[in-house]
């Protein structure tokens, strides 16, 4: 049985809900027909029916999560090429990023502690807290460019990828520490160009290995 933490302030319910859920669905190993129903949540959560549906259309529209009429709500199913343009857009903004970010020497610290965090998660086989230290490294980069409306749309896009990511955490996980090291390094000495160039290769490769990982399942379910 999976919990989630109740709500107990009595603020925006829709919002908090939404923040709930979404920290569930993405913390949690659902499969793709877990069905997340409205009772259930709303019996978890402490709040009625009306914050979690509305939370749930939100997750819907950010294309985590598929409604089904008259069947309730599951994890989004993504196809190979849905998954190739999450990849695309994700490569075109983090690049863009590098390249615009404004570094500093305390960016500069904070990337290199999160690369040693995530290292340190690595040793533990912490795979949930791995991933979201990668996400984090990007996340500081984007923040750097002072450009907020990147960061809202390059954390959509790494959340949807986070949901087809979990599945293959094992054929990209090792790579992760050396990329981020490079990118730091280049960023240091102010090489925008070979940050660039080692943001691409880094997106790519993990990219590559969801696709072939995505074929070979669809190949095997198909046999």
């Amino acid at each position: 049985m999976y919990l989630i933490k109740k709500i107990d302030a009595p603020q925006n319910l829709t919002a908090l809900a939404y923040g709930s859920i979404k920290a569930f669905i993405l913390r949690e190993d659902l499969d793709e027909e877990t069905k997340l129903t409205e009772e259930f949540l709303s019996s978890q959560l402490g709040i009625s029916k009306s914050p979690v549906r509305e939370a749930l259309n939100s997750l819907h529209t950010e294309g985590l999560i598929r409604i089904e009429s008259r069947r309730g709500a599951y994890l989004r199913r993504f196809s190979v090429q849905e998954v190739k343009d999450l990849y695309n857009l994700r490569e075109a903004l983090e690049v863009y990023a590098v390249g615009a970010a404004l570094m500093s020497s305390q960016v500069i610290s904070e990337l290199r502690q999160s690369t040693e965090r995530a290292r340190k998660y690595l040793k533990s086989n912490n795979k949930l807290s791995h991933i979201e230290e990668d996400t984090k490294f990007h996340a500081l980069i984007a923040a750097a460019t002072g450009n907020a409306e990147l960061c809202r749309v390059l954390a959509n896009v790494q959340s949807q990828l986070w949901l087809c990511r979990r599945q293959t955490y094992d054929l990209s996980s090792s790579t992760l520490l050396d990329a981020h090291q490079a990118i730091t390094e280049a960023l240091e000495k102010g090489n925008r160009q070979k940050a660039q160039t080692t943001m691409r290769n880094h997106i790519d490769f993990v990219r590559q290995r969801l696709i072939r990982f995505m074929e070979h399942k669809k190949v095997s379910a198909a046999d």
